[in-house]
């Protein structure tokens, strides 16, 4: 049995598949947060988060990493770890280094730097010759109006380090870049407490639908085990509205995404990884959108799992350790697996989702998760307002993503205005 340390995590989707697969393994983990309340609080009442379930969970500030380090050096000499990880984005740079610190496996610090970090992911890109977007990376109003006039509209504007969508904004005019510039600007800090970088990415529109290639890079080599769908609604925004696995792509589509996967990778110099690629299959070919050093969100991995048997949460957990994980793929029956999300058309109170009863007994459901009457909800910009979702399977073709399409135009949420 091997444990390792867990340094934050998401709370929602692989925050929750994590300690399945180290349980499922047989490890063990200590869990360590600066904020225990964070995950107390996502927890169905009577209930607790999964990885509140550690051998020892200890609180200490994980957003200093000069403490951190030292701190986590003397956590190993009286614990002992095999491995660490973290499935959240604004904390893989602290695991990379702390993994670094203390000799255990993991991928170069600097590399998962560059990859969590959407501007130095475009130079490390472009110096390579990794086909990308046109970009401008912009320290003030004054660059940023510039360099709009420099691409032309119409734009797409980024946080360089912010998750899930956040403040990502399409842009057709300066009027328009001017307030998503505003909006931006006024979220100086993100959820985990961390101060953000003070610039923004602008980069041109690209057209084409997207994709993520997801994939498991060990001992110098990448692994493509597949590559996912992605439909988005919300403009100006860009939120993800659901996932099917394999994309319905032609072989040579498929593979033109693998191998831009494989060079965004190779670019940014990442191994010791599970990555997730999304890339926009444009008329001029493959385009990278950005690089993610840790397995998919929104529950693509289960998608997988469901498809090909690949459990990417336990190959994450593998990979941790410095072992080759089990990418074998089994006959599980399901040709397709596709998610879909509900999401709120406006702001107030959830007081029912009609069409729901009996909906996971329906022919192909997988899953149903629901938000319970009660829940505020805010006309959401990102990913993370999310009213539930829907998965369900197709076992003759990739006729899934239509199976989930057609139970979700079954289910009305009604939200009230707050009073």
């Amino acid at each position: 049995m091997a444990h390792l340390l867990m340094v934050e995590s998401w709370v929602g989707s692989m925050g929750r598949l994590l300690p399945r697969a180290l349980r499922e393994a047989g490890h063990d983990f200590t869990f360590l947060t600066r904020d225990l309340h964070h995950y107390l609080r996502t927890a169905p009442e009577g209930t607790a988060h999964p990885l509140l379930a550690a051998r020892n969970v200890i609180t200490a500030d994980t957003n200093d990493t000069d403490a951190l380090l030292p701190y986590a050096e003397r956590l190993h000499a009286a614990i002992g770890f095999d491995g660490v990880l973290s499935s959240c984005d604004y904390y893989l740079p602290a695991v990379a280094r702390t993994a670094a610190r203390l000799g255990l496996p993991g991928p170069a610090p600097e590399a998962v730097e560059a990859a969590c970090r959407k501007d130095a992911t475009r130079r490390a890109l472009a110096a390579a010759g990794v086909p990308g977007p046109r970009f401008a990376v912009c320290g003030d109003w004054a660059r940023t109006a510039e360099a709009a006039r420099e691409i032309g509209f119409p734009l797409v504007l980024k946080p360089v380090d912010l998750c899930a969508g956040m403040y990502v904004r399409r842009v057709d005019d300066e009027a328009e870049l001017a307030r998503a510039h505003r909006e931006l600007a006024a979220f100086p800090v993100n959820a985990r407490g961390q101060l953000r970088a003070p610039v923004v990415l602008l980069e041109e529109l690209l057209d084409g639908p997207e994709v993520s290639v997801e994939t498991v890079s060990y001992g110098g080599a990448v692994h493509v085990v597949g590559v996912t769908d992605k439909s988005v609604g919300g403009a100006p925004a860009f939120v993800e509205t659901g996932h099917m696995f394999p994309a319905a792509l032609t072989t040579a589509d498929a593979e033109a995404a693998a191998d831009t996967a494989r060079a965004a990778l190779k670019a940014l110099g990442l191994d010791q990884v599970v990555a997730h690629t999304e890339i926009k299959l444009t008329a001029a070919g493959p385009r990278v959108v950005e690089v993610n050093p840790r397995p998919a969100g929104n529950r693509i991995t289960e998608l997988v799992r469901h498809v090909t048997g690949i459990d990417l949460a336990a190959a994450f957990v593998e990979v941790a350790l410095g072992r080759e994980p089990d990418l074998m793929p089994r006959e599980t029956g399901l040709r397709s697996a596709a998610i879909g999300f509900l999401v709120p058309g406006r702001t107030g109170v959830l007081r029912e989702i009609t069409g729901a009863d009996g909906l996971d007994g329906r022919p192909g459901v997988l899953e149903v998760q629901l938000a319970a009457p009660g829940k505020a909800v805010r006309e959401t910009g990102s990913n993370n307002g999310y009213l539930g979702h829907v998965m369900a399977a197709d076992s003759a073709g990739p006729g899934a993503r239509a199976r989930v399409e057609e139970l979700l135009a079954g289910l009305c949420p009604r939200v009230v205005d707050e009073r």
